[in-house]
């Protein structure tokens, strides 16, 4: 029996019961005149004037920038020129600071809306980061021809309460966010709706799923880690022994040795160029240690965004000038990445990295000669907090979410990066899981989606996707409909937007 039928089950046993106990209540306005129920005639006309509003919202025929705007919390901040097929939003809504305790307050979260259609599915992205501001298209969105309601992670800025409560931050907040505005928006879009991030992103929209299991038909999340064990290396340090060719591998840790041997000369550069950015170091303590953590992540960032075609580019570390190691140490990592202000627009993920979602670490003792520093320390994300924010784990939430896929997730799709080091860890599917799917892209990086699957694989996905979408009406047909590639929208320059936004770091 699935989850959905036994939710369904004990909801229509519940009903009757409720009705015949009196637990059902009538609504406010059906129980009589505004004198009888003591409110004044301004309180009513508040009250006529609300409910004025919702009916705009449920309108049909009315316009879509009416509507967006008679939802109640819901405020239009712009309209921004898209192609002629959509129109483009950027809103803020009302949100709780704390959904279970909402009387402490509330904050404004960004999201944006590409609308296509009434008559056409939606897919709700869970934009791990900060909101794109430019219009643009999810795969899932351009597969189905659909909607789109982008959501900015609560925490990162300007979606973040002042004085902003640290605690209030974590994935169990941040799924009831994306609940409340999945239900506002159904009086607008009231076809199949689809959720979907990539990386950090795609975690959310499978949180999302573990919290609010029904909310939407199916889920498409991409290259998610699933870091259940923060105390376990050896998946990672197992990725980076194998991931690749061997020379290639070689070429790597050879170049990244060679940064740290010429660290006099590097890092004296680096300190400069930070100096002219107006960089500072108190987050992570000292431009040595911001020095010196960026180039043990050059590796990982490597794989995370580049291809084994790539590997041509790596400098030969033996014969290299100082400028040929530092112009790709600055492409690799970005030399002021960890300062400050490289890290500040980050610091809710860190937060949550510290505090729920774990972060990897792998064994880097080719290396141990070279360090100044403990890089199990200097690599975990409490480094990267500003030292005034508390951090406590709790080891307990991404065990539960990972049973939760295990045992009862219905209807997703995890797609992973074969190269990619965030795959070393991807979620699986256990004897619970229903209609749900992991694939894998061969060679691929961080950037990997079902359109860079091998055929077969690419076109089962992207069936899946057009069912739970409600456009077909059985498999076979959806199967059908994704070899017919004139019935899909091609890719363009709004799914080229898209792409980019889906390369945030993690």
């Amino acid at each position: 029996m699935s989850t959905r039928f036994r939710r369904l089950l004990v909801s229509a046993l519940l009903i009757p019961l409720l009705s015949a106990g009196g637990g059902l209540a009538a609504p406010a306005f059906a129980q009589g005149t505004a004198a009888a129920q003591g409110t004044t005639f301004a309180e009513a006309a508040a009250a006529n004037a609300a409910h004025a509003q919702r009916d705009v919202a449920a309108d049909p025929t009315a316009d879509i920038k009416a509507r967006l705007a008679a939802i109640p919390g819901m405020t239009i901040t712009e309209e921004k020129p898209t192609d002629a097929d959509h129109r483009y939003f950027l809103l803020t809504y009302t949100q709780p600071i704390d959904h279970f305790r909402p009387w402490l307050g509330t904050f404004q979260q960004r999201i944006s809306v590409l609308h296509r259609g009434y008559d056409r599915p939606t897919v709700f992205y869970t934009n791990g980061y900060t909101l794109g501001t430019n219009p643009s298209r999810t795969e899932p969105t351009r597969l189905v021809d659909g909607n789109q309601v982008s959501i900015e992670y609560r925490y990162f800025t300007p979606s973040r309460p002042e004085p902003a409560d640290w605690t209030k931050a974590g994935i169990r907040q941040a799924a009831a966010d994306s609940h409340r505005i999945v239900t506002a928006l159904k009086e607008i879009y009231q076809r199949e709706w689809l959720s979907t991030g990539a990386s950090k992103g795609g975690m959310s929209s499978t949180y999302y799923r573990r919290f609010y299991p029904d909310d939407v038909a199916g889920t498409i999340a991409y290259v998610a880690p699933n870091n259940t064990d923060v105390n376990d290396d050896a998946a990672y340090t197992e990725f980076f022994q194998k991931v690749g060719t061997p020379e290639c591998r070689a070429a790597l840790n050879a170049v990244q040795r060679e940064l740290l041997v010429r660290r006099d000369r590097l890092e004296t550069r680096f300190a400069a160029d930070n100096k002219t950015a107006g960089s500072t170091f108190d987050v992570i303590g000292s431009v040595d240690r911001a020095y010196e953590g960026s180039v043990l992540d050059v590796v990982w960032g490597f794989w995370q965004y580049s291809m084994q075609s790539d590997c041509a580019k790596v400098p030969v570390a033996a014969t290299a000038t100082d400028d040929e190691l530092y112009k790709w140490f600055d492409a690799q990592e970005g030399v002021t990445s960890a300062s400050d202000q490289g890290l500040a627009k980050y610091t809710a993920y860190y937060y949550q990295a510290a505090t729920e979602l774990g972060a990897p670490y792998f064994d880097v003792s080719y290396l141990k000669d070279l360090l100044h520093y403990d890089y199990k320390e200097l690599y975990a994300p409490r480094a990267y907090v500003p030292k005034e924010i508390p951090t406590t784990f709790n080891p307990k939430a991404m065990p539960d979410i990972d049973r939760w896929v295990k045992r009862e997730a219905e209807r997703i799709i995890f797609v992973y990066g074969g190269n990619d080091p965030w795959g070393a860890k991807p979620f699986e599917l256990g004897r619970g899981s229903d209609d749900c799917y992991v694939y894998t892209v061969p060679g691929g990086n961080h950037g990997s989606n079902i359109g860079k699957l091998p055929a077969e694989e690419s076109a089962a996905a992207t069936a899946k996707v057009l069912e739970w979408a409600g456009l077909t009406g059985d498999q076979d047909d959806a199967r059908a409909l994704a070899k017919s590639q004139y019935r899909i929208p091609p890719f363009g320059p709004l799914d080229e937007e898209g792409q980019k936004l889906e390369r945030h770091p993690l």
